[in-house]
């Protein structure tokens, strides 16, 4: 017998396997066909096809070597939380070989066992120093995201 806990877990280990992998249909393949992904660092995602495109063309563009580790999960069923630790090696120009690890919070709505919208959020300060960009570069980044 499952719970909602552990169905919430499995689903996000299948998608944190499948985007670590560079595997963009199978990570899609957690989503809901309308569903979306908000990256803190490469903004919204709408539907199967961008989704993968978001893992292929922005994640694995940019970064290798990637290890995600979920942390403590909470499920109501319709919306779920787990902390992770995030990591990878960096493939930007001019930052190459650079290690990032930080980490975040995942939020999701849930639909017929899918995720209906991801939401993470995590200091994205953090990343952008670990990487070496200049701080000028670093407020630019950070200033883009104020509401």
């Amino acid at each position: 017998m499952s719970d909602a806990n552990t169905d919430f877990r499995d689903l996000l280990l299948r998608m944190s396997e499948a985007i670590c992998a560079g595997d963009g249909a199978a990570t899609a393949a957690c989503f809901c066909p309308d569903g979306s992904y908000y990256d803190c660092f490469y903004g919204e995602f709408h539907g199967h096809d961008d989704i993968a495109r978001m893992v292929e063309q922005f994640f694995h563009r940019d970064g290798k070597e990637f290890v995600w580790h979920l942390g403590d999960v909470a499920c109501t069923g319709a919306i779920g939380f787990a902390r992770y630790r995030f990591g990878y090696t960096a493939r930007i120009i001019g930052y190459e070989g650079r290690r990032v690890e930080f980490d975040g919070i995942s939020h999701c709505t849930l639909r017929d066992g899918l995720i209906g919208r991801y939401d993470e959020i995590f200091d994205r300060g953090l990343g952008l120093v670990q990487l070496g960009f200049p701080p000028e570069r670093i407020v630019k980044a950070l200033r883009k995201h104020l509401k």
